[in-house]
């Protein structure tokens, strides 16, 4: 089995904006909005899948990491990322919302390396629990990562889930939790939380029985350390949570930090504003 090889940072370093501006490429001209969330976690998705999880060239290898990507309205950076690696061909990508078997939020296709099914908010994570308490059933030495928006973990079945990895110890289950800020209409310190999200989410991840760290989302170094210590042995005795501070819209200057671009496309004026699609 050919495993797929783990770039250096340096390496790594590169990798951010060539994906983003691929994934602008193809999404604009296709009229697919959810540009927003999917520039938010790429960097994250970057370090995942080029570095950290255990995969290899054959996307139904039964000893690989699986990664769910809960907060499937942000796929984008995803479907590019997928794409690079030569999982989704790039026929399927070019083509995506006009003539693809890629869909808007995304759908399990395991020949495309897309392990779940997503989009109705609050279902990934409890795969992912799912998954993790399976292989450790199995006796698998696999890890499960599952990527999840900020504003989604107001859904009760990610609290349910917790609830479970905590009491059966799933130390091989890696929570990232994509704290843009930003949910689809509003700021999410404005719609359920009364303190910034971070420390709000820091509390209560420990108190359902996480380990938790944070970092800076964007930051390559940060997020390659910081998988680092949640996949050591010293954290072994139950699930553990990683929640990255990111910027929604993270690259474009006229998305940064903009709630109104959850699902709108940029206008050549917007583009003008400078940042990643600049030529």
């Amino acid at each position: 089995m050919k495993l797929l090889k783990r770039l250096s940072l340096e390496q790594l370093k590169i990798i951010p904006k060539r994906i983003n501006q691929d994934m602008l490429d193809v999404c604009i001209p296709a009229r697919a909005g959810h540009i927003a969330p999917s520039l938010s976690c790429t960097e994250i998705l970057v370090a995942l899948y080029y570095h950290v999880m255990n995969i290899a060239e054959d996307p139904h290898w039964e000893g690989r990491d699986r990664m769910i990507f809960s907060k499937a309205h942000g796929c984008y950076s995803l479907y590019a990322i997928l794409a690079d690696l030569g999982y989704i061909p790039q026929k399927q990508w070019r083509n995506f919302y006009r003539d693809s078997e890629l869909s808007g939020c995304s759908e399990q296709n395991i020949d495309f390396g897309i392990e779940a099914s997503c989009g109705s908010l609050g279902h990934g994570l409890p795969m992912a629990v799912g998954q993790a308490f399976a292989a450790k059933l199995q006796k698998k030495d696999i890890n499960v990562y599952c990527i999840i928006g900020d504003g989604e973990m107001q859904e009760g079945t990610n609290w349910e889930a917790l609830q479970f990895a905590s009491k059966f110890k799933l130390d091989n289950l890696i929570i990232i939790i994509d704290a843009n800020k930003l949910q689809a209409m509003d700021f999410v310190d404005n719609v359920l939380t009364d303190q910034d999200i971070i420390s709000d989410l820091t509390v209560k991840m420990q108190a359902f029985g996480c380990h938790v760290e944070t970092c800076n989302g964007h930051s390559l170094s940060d997020l390659l350390d910081t998988f680092s210590s949640l996949t050591s042995r010293e954290h072994d005795s139950g699930p553990k949570a990683l929640i990255a501070d990111t910027i929604k819209g993270h690259g474009l200057n006229c998305m940064e930090g903009v709630a109104k671009f959850h699902f709108r496309l940029p206008k050549e004026e917007d583009l003008a504003q400078g940042g990643l699609y600049e030529k």
